[in-house]
């Protein structure tokens, strides 16, 4: 799982029939440093490039999201369902403590 900030919607004029009534989002993929900061401010643009997502639990914009890619965004649907990547949690609060750096002089 990665975490994310929803940055917008997106619209799709033609999709495949499986997908009608569904909302796609534009999330902004989060780093490292960002994390503990991510619920309390909006956290700024990232250089890991955007994507499109799936969602089916109601994300809206500057909310921080927890998505999935790949063969585990299909893992919720009971037929073939040609997306790649799928929100799976919205976070209210967020903590995280990295490991300490690996000491370099042993």
């Amino acid at each position: 799982m990665r975490i994310g900030q929803v940055i917008g919607k997106v619209t799709m004029g033609v999709q495949d029939p499986a997908l009608r009534a569904t909302r796609w989002l534009l999330v902004n993929p989060l780093e490292g440093e960002q994390l503990n900061t991510a619920c309390d401010i909006e956290p700024r643009m990232t250089s890991l490039p955007s994507l499109v997502v799936y969602d089916d639990l109601g994300a809206g914009e500057t909310d921080i999201v927890g998505f999935v890619e790949g063969a585990e965004a299909t893992a919720p649907f009971k037929v073939p369902t040609p997306i790649d990547a799928i929100t799976v949690a919205i976070f209210d609060w967020i903590e995280h403590h990295p490991y300490p750096p690996e000491d370099d002089d042993d």
